[in-house]
């Protein structure tokens, strides 16, 4: 999730906009896991719209970089299903046309919450090394890049992309924008599609807001 101040930026190609008085849908509405009952107010991006999303940022990558030979740094662990699905994406759109990509996958982590609240603390795991960057196109996915940037850019890749699923609105915030970027969304806590909460609500496929009860509950 990437945290920035302000409205939609204009170079979002069909950015995603909800806006912040959207109540999101009824989990009736939807399959969820039986364990997370009460502990969720609503679906705020259902599993399917994430999917059609994400095959469309990845028709944009392909229209941007088939001709390079490209990494795809994948932020461990809540970039993980998104990275998983948009390389998937990828893949079979490079295997049924002329435009393809010549594509390798590493991971790295990075750790900043406690609880709901982002720290200052960032730790960043699996990436002392990134000597095999130098020249290379790189598409980074996952949340807390600045700081991850800045590391990255010390290899000397050829150019850096970055893809988000998300970016959040929120007061006074200078965070790094994603080049490709699938919803913009309230200043809502979220969790599902790996997005967790304290490592719960990872296997929740539909993106929803926490609610109070389940913040209770599953905090440390």
């Amino acid at each position: 999730v990437f945290l920035y101040n302000g409205c939609c930026p204009a170079y979002f190609r069909g950015c995603v906009c909800i806006s912040d008085d959207w109540p999101g849908y009824s989990l009736d509405l939807f399959s969820y896991p039986a364990h997370y009952s009460g502990d969720l107010n609503s679906v705020i991006i259902p599993h399917g719209v994430i999917m059609d999303r994400t095959e469309r940022l990845a028709r944009n990558i392909m229209d941007d970089l088939w001709d390079h030979d490209i990494v795809v740094l994948c932020v461990l662990k809540g970039g993980y299903q998104f990275c998983a699905d948009l390389v998937d994406r990828i893949k079979d759109l490079s295997h049924n046309s002329t435009q393809t990509i010549a594509m390798r996958v590493h991971f790295i982590r990075l750790k900043s919450y406690l609880n709901d609240k982002s720290t200052e603390d960032l730790h960043i795991v699996g990436a002392e090394d990134l000597s095999f960057l130098a020249g290379k196109a790189i598409v980074g996915t996952g949340k807390t890049m600045k700081t991850l940037l800045k590391h990255v850019e010390s290899f000397k890749p050829k150019l850096i992309k970055v893809a988000g699923l998300l970016v959040k609105r929120v007061p006074c915030n200078s965070a790094c924008l994603p080049d490709y970027v699938g919803f913009e969304i309230p200043n809502r806590f979220v969790v599902g599609y790996a997005l967790d909460y304290n490592e719960y609500f990872r296997d929740l496929n539909h993106i929803c807001v926490i609610s109070e009860t389940g913040k209770k509950k599953y905090m440390i």
